[in-house]
């Protein structure tokens, strides 16, 4: 048996590489597809040979009365959409595989008192190396001194930093806060040390055609230095993580930030 999949945000470049790749899949079965942008035709449409029964709607409401109903919706839309979104997926007892960034932590409370009938998953980045990109930095920082993050995204990307680095940040200012001061008492450029993180941190946001997502965190200490760097050269690198999560959500209770527990790391 089939996990029936439903793809909120199904006519984005992510939504559709999701749709794509769902269908592939022969454990999955893609049977919904809502936008707010789309309209009602067939997927087949947006992300290749999907099927003339997959429709796409414009209102998430269609998908939660549809005979067909999905056992997982994955959500790649944006935070305010997702927010109105994930409690109507709770309600309903839908699993929920969410790429969406850009969460307080007061929606991250919601969803944790919302998802009790059935599960959430949160990820920032769902490429596996990105995932043990951060999962490296978390344990190398302890052991330096100083380390700063460089995240490269592509020139349509209209937030800064990205959430995977605002996550990797997070997850080395919780690991160590014995960090160096920052010498730079004037910056000739505004700016050019980048914004300060959790931890006195820095992070650099580059935008830049032809680019889709990296990201590197330099550690230093002592004689040392240490570069851990991550590339995705394709939308298609975080699609085994995303059929992955809509695989084993089902069996992680509540909510879950991240997709290192659906990796055992």
């Amino acid at each position: 048996m089939t996990i029936r999949v439903g793809v909120l945000g199904a006519s984005g470049r992510m939504g559709a590489a999701v749709c794509a790749s769902v269908h592939a899949d022969p454990e999955l079965s893609l049977v919904a597809a809502v936008d707010a942008h789309g309209v009602s035709t067939a997927v087949d449409g947006i992300a290749g040979p999907i099927g003339e029964r997959v429709l796409m709607s414009t209102d998430v409401d269609e998908l939660l009365v549809a005979a067909d109903r999905p056992d997982v919706v994955v959500d790649f839309t944006i935070a305010e959409a997702a927010r109105q979104n994930l409690p109507k997926l709770a309600e309903a007892g839908i699993h929920a595989v969410v790429g969406t960034t850009g969460f307080t932590d007061a929606d991250l409370d919601g969803f944790r008192a919302d998802f009790v009938d059935s599960n959430c998953l949160i990820a920032a980045n769902f490429a596996i190396s990105a995932v043990l990109m951060m999962r490296f930095a978390e344990l190398a920082a302890p052991l330096f001194d100083t380390a700063e993050v460089i995240e490269l995204h592509h020139d349509n990307k209209i937030d800064a930093p990205s959430g995977t680095a605002v996550a990797t940040v997070e997850r080395m200012a919780a690991a160590s806060a014995e960090w160096g001061v920052d010498p730079t008492e004037h910056e000739v450029y505004p700016g050019a040390r980048g914004g300060e993180g959790p931890a006195g941190i820095r992070v650099h946001s580059v935008r830049m055609r032809g680019m889709v997502a990296h990201q590197e965190v330099i550690l230093g200490a002592l004689g040392q230095s240490l570069t851990i760097r991550q590339d995705s050269y394709d939308r298609t690198s975080f699609m085994p993580g995303v059929l992955l999560a809509c695989k084993r959500v089902s069996s992680m209770p509540g909510l879950t930030l991240g997709l290192d527990a659906v990796l055992d790391i």
